[in-house]
Parts: C-alpha cells; sequence; structure tokens
C-alpha cells in the first residue's frame, strides 16, 4: 500500500500545466500497464477536473487506456454532448455506461452484524458488495479511481472507495448505503470522513476488492479571493491514506463555519449540471445545518425537469413526497414499493427541513402543481431570477432590495453551517493537511 503523490494546501492553486506534470509524475509507477480502466464521475462533478485527468490519462497511457467507465451510480447515463462537454475529444468509443440495475456482480457480503453495529442497531441487514463487473472481470492491470473529495450528505466526504463501490454499485448496495447513512442521520454525518457508511465501504474494500489494481487519484477544489475554483489538491494512492489527506484538506476548503443561522439562503443551480432534484436538493443538504429554525431557503433551478434520475425513482417521488423521516419509515414500513428502493427512502430524508426551514423551489420545467405535490413551496423562475440575479450575486453575504441574502452559486462544491449545528470530528480521525507535498 502506498502513497504516490500528495500536494496541497488550502492557499495553494495548481495550474494545468502543474496537474498534468503531476500526474504523469505519480502515473510513472504503472508505466508498464497494458489494460487500463478509468473510473472518473459524470457530469454532477463537472467541476471536479476530472474530465482533464481522464484526459491526461489517455495521454499518458494512450491505446493502454481500453475503457472509461462514468461513475453514474443511480445517475442517467451522460449524453454525447455531456461527453464532450466534460472530456474534451477523447474517443467517445472509450465510454461504457453503467447501469446500476443490471451490470454489477457481487463480490461479498458485508455481515448483518457490522451493519447493526454500525447503525446503532437500527438496521438488521447484510450490505451486498456489488460493482460493475468491468471493474472486477474486465482483465483490467490497472484501475484508476478518478474524482472529487467534498463534503457529502450520504457518507460524509465523497470519492475514495465509494466512487467505485457505489458510483459502480449495485441496487441493494447503493439503496442499503444510503439508507444506512439517512437512519442514522446526515447533519451526523456530513463533513466527516470515519462515518458509519464509510466503515462498511472499508469493510467491503478490505476484505473483497484487495486483489482488484485500483489507484485512487483525489482532487480538492477551493474558490480564489476572485471567486474562481481552482484545484487545491491532487492526491494519488492505492490506500485510505490519500483519502485522508483530501479528507483534511477539503475541510479546510470546503466547509464554511458561520457564526450565526442564515435567515434567507438562495442557492443557484447550473443547469447543465442539475435536471433533477435527486441531484438539485444538494441544496438542502448542504444548508441545512446553516439554515435559522424558520427561515427561507430559494432554490433557482433553470434546469430543472423531473424528479428523479430514472423512472422507477421518479415515481416513487412523485409518488411519496420529502414530508420527513417519520412518514417516510412509515411509508417504508407499509408499502413494498419503497422498501424495495431504500436509496429513494433515504433521498426522501434528506431532502425534507422536518418542518424546520422552508424550501422554495424556482424550476424550470416542473409545474406548480407538481412541485407542491411532493411538499415543496412553488414560485416563478424568471421572477426570482430578476431579484436574485447571480450575475449580480456573489457567494456569501449580500443585501437585495434591503433584505440580506446568503448567496450560494453552487452547492455541490461545498457544506455550510453554522457554530451551533455541527459539532466537529473527534480530534485524531482527520490527518492534517496544513499543507502538504509529497512527490512520486
Amino acid at each position: 500500500m502506498a502513497l504516490f503523490l500528495a500536494i496541497g494546501g488550502p492557499e495553494l492553486e495548481i495550474s494545468p500545466a502543474q496537474l498534468r506534470e503531476s500526474l504523469f509524475s505519480a502515473l510513472e509507477h504503472f508505466a508498464d500497464r497494458r489494460r487500463v480502466l478509468a473510473v472518473p464521475p459524470d457530469m454532477s462533478r463537472f467541476h471536479s477536473r476530472a474530465g482533464e485527468l481522464t484526459r491526461y490519462s489517455y495521454e499518458y497511457f494512450g491505446e493502454s487506456l481500453r475503457s472509461i467507465l462514468p461513475a453514474l451510480g443511480t445517475h442517467a447515463p451522460m449524453s454525447p454532448a455531456e461527453l464532450e462537454a466534460m472530456y474534451g475529444d477523447l474517443p467517445q468509443t472509450l465510454f461504457r455506461i453503467h447501469n446500476w440495475r443490471t451490470d454489477v456482480v457481487t463480490v461479498g457480503e458485508v455481515p448483518a452484524e457490522h451493519i447493526r453495529e454500525q447503525s446503532e442497531g437500527k438496521l438488521d441487514y447484510s450490505w451486498p458488495a456489488e460493482v460493475n463487473r468491468l471493474v472486477v472481470n474486465g482483465g483490467f492491470d490497472l484501475v484508476l479511481s478518478i474524482g472529487q473529495v467534498v463534503p457529502h450528505e450520504v457518507i460524509g466526504m465523497a470519492n475514495y472507495n465509494k466512487n467505485i463501490l457505489v458510483g459502480t454499485g449495485g441496487r441493494q448496495g447503493i439503496s442499503r448505503s444510503h439508507y444506512l447513512g439517512a437512519v442514522y442521520g446526515m447533519e451526523r454525518i456530513m463533513g466527516r470522513a470515519d462515518t458509519p457508511v464509510r466503515r462498511v465501504l472499508n469493510y467491503a474494500s478490505d476484505h473483497f476488492l484487495a486483489h482488484v489494481p485500483i489507484v485512487y487519484v483525489l482532487t480538492v477544489i477551493g474558490r480564489n479571493p476572485a471567486g474562481e475554483l481552482v484545484l487545491r489538491g491532487l492526491f494519488v494512492g492505492d490506500d485510505v491514506e490519500c483519502f485522508q489527506l483530501a479528507s483534511a484538506l477539503s475541510l479546510q476548503v470546503n466547509f464554511e463555519m458561520l457564526d450565526r443561522p442564515l435567515q434567507t439562503v438562495v442557492v443557484y443551480l447550473e443547469p447543465h449540471e442539475f435536471k433533477t432534484t435527486w441531484l438539485g436538493n444538494k441544496a438542502i443538504y448542504r444548508t441545512r445545518m446553516a439554515l435559522a429554525d424558520g427561515g427561507d431557503l430559494i432554490i433557482l433551478a433553470p434546469g430543472l425537469r423531473h424528479f428523479g434520475e430514472d423512472p422507477g425513482i421518479d415515481r416513487l417521488i412523485r409518488k411519496y413526497g420529502y414530508h420527513g423521516t417519520p412518514a417516510t419509515l412509515r411509508a417504508v414500513a407499509e408499502n413494498p414499493d419503497l422498501a424495495e428502493d431504500l436509496s429513494a427512502a433515504a433521498h426522501l430524508i434528506h431532502s425534507s427541513s422536518e418542518g424546520r426551514f422552508n424550501i422554495t423551489y424556482c424550476p424550470g420545467a416542473i409545474s406548480r402543481e407538481e412541485i407542491e405535490s411532493v411538499g415543496f413551496a412553488y414560485a416563478e423562475l424568471q421572477p426570482m431570477l430578476r431579484r436574485y440575479n447571480p450575475q449580480n450575486l456573489r457567494d456569501g453575504w449580500n443585501t437585495v432590495s434591503g433584505q440580506e441574502v446568503y448567496f450560494i452559486s453552487n452547492p455541490g462544491l461545498g457544506l455550510w453551517a453554522h457554530r451551533g449545528r455541527f459539532e466537529p470530528e473527534p480530534s485524531g480521525t482527520q490527518k492534517s493537511a496544513l499543507t502538504v507535498s509529497q512527490g512520486a
């Protein structure tokens, strides 16, 4: 087990040329590999720099990079236009589509006893470690798992083995891991590297994937003083150390700790990235610990077209709506269709304010009737865009017609909380990443 590259710091800006050079230096350890599979994220991590890293990987390995498998999880497949926007001129014949319902094999089973322990006795099921068959049966001598570490609602900090076990995972594995995070409590999970869901995935990696030659390429993205997105860190390794370093840096870069609760928050969802509430509800997940009781969350969503990323989940969201934890738990107990899709149930829990603050959606192509039917308030998009023009607002505090507003231009890039609602991770569970620089 090794750490091949660790470069990062909260003030560091890694240029494209430095990114390419640093990645190539790490990949020199694998220059003899002849069958390489790249597993980058999809469009929902457009700003991760994974598109660039995948292009550089192809430049380095050439024809030895045989396939690219975007880690879709439950998301919709990327269109040719999206592939070009994120991955540039890479041959689209290299790309494979992951189908979480049909394309997986089970490599092992995390015992129910472990799940009971991690859920504090709330759940009593085992967890199947399911991954796309290409990862384990494709004959690859290197699997490059590429992605961004950032605070996450289901697992605490995104990426590392989640990219494989969830991003290329199957129906039961995804559903049960999401539900574990939901019943444990997302506000106890977000922004923490060591969580019940992560421990389950680590168990699966250690016991069932040790024979797969996976190397993780992890980025940390932040904003510079001008508000521009910049690369703050790049970490390459084949074990948990690179993830721990990236997580520590991400908390410094991506976590906004506020001195007081926010009364009005306006979140903008970029239309090319957020087309469903399945993804767009990051606006709720990532701000919930910052919002005041009785506060208002306004979500500007010009690209919103659907609720779920696939028709089955879309139907479940429309049927059961975002009505809070007690209502969702009752629905799971009483309705086989929701009990069979626990990832949808987890999403319904995550996406409710539990009545504590108000959520108003301003969608591009979903009607008032549809929005209100799932439990959100509705406002027309164009008048709200004129009032809260994203082009005129800066991330953070703004004043709009005498109203104090906190604006977030992309909720997927951070986590926000006020000091009264967030308990820091116990000392010693995060590696320090004030400034790290370790070459290959």
